[in-house]
């Protein structure tokens, strides 16, 4: 018999915001995937979840023996497995999707099957064309900045009710209109929290062990799993370019610059890249026009899922990224792109998030349009201090939008919340997770 009951879990866990949705797909839905890059705690969550009641049986496609029994016989492995199961790694037995499928059409029941799976790409088409309208799919994420704080994160939320203004401490009778957030945001602070990143493991080392990790991590990403989705044996080669993406975070992709930069085709260079997507490390920001049918053709944002990832491509610390505007403020803005992705899967408010930009240059970091097109723009200043001028992005996109402008919001290192114009406010980046 391939399967076991789950191991017993440790007595310290992270709160993942994302259980309850996953535990509500579980209730209504017959295959439910937990999908992420490697180390998220995908693994650890599934077995948390599976230690209900009844407890579900627990098998690992990472098993030499385990995935060689399901590659053998995909149909006689499910059928070996009582009542409700975890299959760990799924993506690394491609030949289990159609045995899915029928075992799913002979019973039903919701929460039968709880996948986990650390790549996309073409080791995932065949579950996703097979289970279609049989599963639901969600994301794991490296830790949020209030998943590491023991803090739920509504800003989503509150951004589209305008009420942004409802936390923190008013000041004084006589005081300009401002509210003070606790705690406080600096610079070394944020940069702090930037090299530290999510991944569980490597938050919890020390600053020069970290950077192991992340060596190790990127090897096996680069060695291993690319290798598993493409055939790939190009480590070093992979390794410069992920560096160098590092250096673009941030910033619309231009692969004809990457091509002339690293003498890779332009072919090879966007199969890498895709590679990096599957994985998880990276993610693209579509453009956001009135126009959905340009929305395609513009060029994405270049994102990276894990800022600890980031700061360690770009051979950075905190010291060095607080006293270097030219690497700050693109990561202070890849990790505001980063936590509103990883509050997207939890937030009752569903939208999706894009960047704007016009011909004449005029941009706005970040839009969040919600499934019934109402409009946030977000702009992000590594600055303590603003101007006038630094709402000039956020007043085109609310122009363009009209009335489903619900409002935009500058995230700042100042320290205080101050109005800046018609449904503009000004925030401390610690909003997004206070």
């Amino acid at each position: 018999m391939p399967a076991r009951q789950s191991p017993n879990l440790p007595a310290q866990l992270f709160e993942r915001h994302i259980a309850a949705a996953v535990r509500e797909a579980l209730a209504d839905t017959p295959v439910v995937c937990l999908r992420g890059p490697r180390q998220t705690g995908k693994t650890t969550l599934a077995q948390h979840l599976a230690n209900g009641s009844p407890p579900r049986a627990y098998v690992t496609l990472d098993d030499d023996a385990t995935r060689a029994a399901a590659q053998a016989d995909p149909v006689g492995f499910l059928a070996g497995l009582p009542g409700a199961a975890t299959i760990d790694e799924v993506q690394r037995t491609p030949e289990l999707a159609l045995a899915l499928k029928a075992a799913v059409d002979a019973d039903r029941r919701p929460g039968r099957f709880l996948l986990t799976g650390s790549a996309g790409g073409p080791l995932w088409a065949p579950f996703a064309e097979a289970l279609v309208g049989r599963m639901e799919t969600h994301t794991l994420w490296p830790l949020s900045q209030g998943e590491l704080a023991g803090v739920r994160e509504t800003f989503v939320e509150r951004a589209f009710a305008a009420d942004l203004t409802a936390i923190g401490t008013q000041q004084p009778s006589g005081a300009p209109p401002q509210v003070s957030l606790q705690p406080e945001t600096p610079r070394q602070l944020l940069a702090t929290r930037l090299c530290a990143g999510g991944f569980p493991e490597a938050v919890a080392r020390k600053a020069r062990r970290r950077h192991a990790w992340f060596d190790a991590y990127v090897e096996g990403i680069t060695q291993r799993d690319i290798r598993d989705l493409a055939s790939i044996a190009r480590g070093p080669e992979l390794s410069r370019l992920l560096a160098m993406l590092a250096s673009r975070a941030s910033q619309p992709v231009n692969f004809a610059d990457l091509s002339r930069s690293l003498s890779i085709p332009q072919t090879s260079l966007k199969r890498y890249v895709a590679l990096f997507e599957a994985t998880f490390l990276i993610r693209f920001l579509p453009a956001w026009t009135t126009n959905i049918g340009k929305r395609l053709v513009k060029a994405p944002k270049l994102i990276f899922n894990d800022l600890g990832l980031l700061a360690h491509l770009l051979g950075t610390d905190p010291d060095r990224l607080d006293a270097n505007p030219t690497l700050f403020g693109p990561a202070l803005e890849n990790l505001v792109a980063a936590e509103l992705g990883k509050q997207l899967g939890w937030s009752a408010k569903q939208c999706r998030l894009h960047h704007f930009r016009t011909h004449s240059g005029i941009e706005v970091d970040l839009v969040l349009e919600s499934s019934a097109g109402d409009i946030v723009g977000i702009e992000v200043k590594a600055g303590a201090s603003l101007r006038p001028s630094s709402a000039r992005g956020l007043r085109t996109l609310a122009e363009l939008a009209g009335n489903q402008f619900v409002c935009g919001i500058i995230l700042y290192t100042g320290t205080v919340s101050v109005p800046f114009g018609n449904r503009i406010q000004a925030l401390p980046v610690g909003a997004l997770w206070a």
